[in-house]
């Protein structure tokens, strides 16, 4: 398929405009940024407000274990498959390709598209799907990757981040896609902290949440479009598809197709407005495209029978006995020895000890921060007698 071009009109006015700085201003002014304790993280010239969020999140402890938290295909050894790690760095690249070329914050992009995952746990959606089941029955609330991201950067490591990072990372919600998207009105933190515990309580409301600037709203649709493409190459890296199981004559097939067509048609009908929009081809193009991903990757090649008979029984095995090691204070389990205390090591002094957090949260908050291969490793330590058959495919197995 051919990929598309920007119409040599909009190239002329975006040239024009760049060079003589005239473009109309919708991109999220730096001075507007706000910061729960607004005394420290003083912005300067050369480290402006995002720049600042982006250090902050790249040296959390949490970021490193992107490397080995699966992204849709769980128990594989193969280096080509991707992590989460790697679509963190597909969807800030897409974003702020996106964003330069209508002129928004860019560093504001990359902040929210570096933290927008930090919070979702091993094993892909499955492992979502297992973490809220368990915490659903021992709490009644529910556990969002996207809402745990903004905990894991706001209230376990208080990075004082500002409320339009927060807010995006919280909005990105990448299963939820929209023709035209206009940035929410947010008035400042008491509003924010409440659509969070909203969202802990009620996940229909959560689906709806949406950016309150442009920049977010960029991140957003570029989560969908980082992962469409990407995971069909992952699905035939696997043999679990072939190329072929893919067309769609708007937008392409291949990743590469997919993420070029979708950009275009962003900046061709976003550009100088105050909301960033799609046609209706190709919005109808990315609807069926990330269907036919679920229908033929998600619930189906990807939904691994594997782990619904090992990793969902370990994860039960190993909230249970975290629960009742931190009801019972045996400061000798791994629920203190390995995170509690690792927390307290590193995080900023808090007005509240985080030991003191209710006790399924931190057990979440424990099980949320763990890779495939800690978390395999924390049940074999914590259970040896255990025998669940967690096999690996291999790079030679067919």
């Amino acid at each position: 398929m051919r990929k598309e071009q920007l119409t040599d009109a909009l190239v002329k006015q975006m040239e024009y405009e760049k060079e003589t700085a005239t473009f109309k201003k919708f991109g999220f002014d730096d001075k507007d940024a706000y910061r729960r304790d607004t005394t420290v993280d003083k912005s300067n010239i050369w480290r402006t407000p995002f720049v600042r969020d982006s250090d902050k999140i790249l040296h959390c402890p949490f970021y490193s274990r992107y490397a080995d938290k699966t992204q849709v295909y769980s128990l594989w050894k193969n280096d080509d498959i991707t992590r989460r790690f790697l679509h963190v760095q597909f969807v800030s690249r897409i974003a702020r390709t996106i964003g330069g070329a209508l002129n928004l914050n860019q560093e504001l992009i990359e902040s929210i598209a570096l933290g927008h995952d930090i919070g979702h746990p091993a094993f892909a959606h499955s492992g979502e799907k297992y973490l809220d089941e368990l915490y659903r029955a021992h709490t009644g609330r529910r556990f969002l990757h996207n809402i745990h991201s903004v905990r894991v950067l706001d209230k376990i490591y208080s990075c004082n981040l500002t409320l339009q990072t927060l807010d995006g990372i919280a909005a990105h919600n990448g299963e939820i896609e929209l023709e035209e998207y206009y940035p929410a009105k947010l008035s400042g933190f008491e509003e924010f902290d409440d659509i969070m515990e909203k969202c802990a309580q009620d996940r229909n409301f959560a689906n709806k949440i949406a950016p309150s600037t442009l920049e977010g709203a960029v991140v957003k649709i570029s989560d969908i479009i980082a992962y469409l493409g990407r995971d069909r190459q992952d699905a035939i890296i696997s043999k679990t598809v072939t190329a072929n199981d893919f067309y769609n004559e708007d937008i392409g097939s291949l990743n590469s197709e997919i993420i070029n067509n979708l950009m275009v048609n962003i900046i061709e009908n976003s550009y100088g407005k105050p909301y960033i929009k799609m046609d209706k081809k190709h919005f109808q193009a990315l609807k069926e495209s990330k269907k036919d991903n679920y229908e033929k990757i998600y619930n189906h090649a990807a939904n691994d029978a594997r782990l619904d008979v090992t990793v969902k029984p370990m994860m039960a095995d190993i909230y249970g006995q975290l629960l009742e090691d931190l009801r019972l204070q045996k400061t000798y389990s791994p629920i203190f020895t390995r995170h509690i205390n690792y927390v307290k090591a590193l995080r900023n002094p808090p007005k509240t000890p985080y030991e003191k957090n209710e006790p399924n949260q931190i057990i979440v908050d424990f099980i949320a921060s763990m890779t495939d291969d800690y978390f395999i490793e924390l049940h074999k330590y914590m259970f040896p007698n255990a025998d669940y058959p967690v096999v690996y495919r291999g790079y030679f197995d067919d």
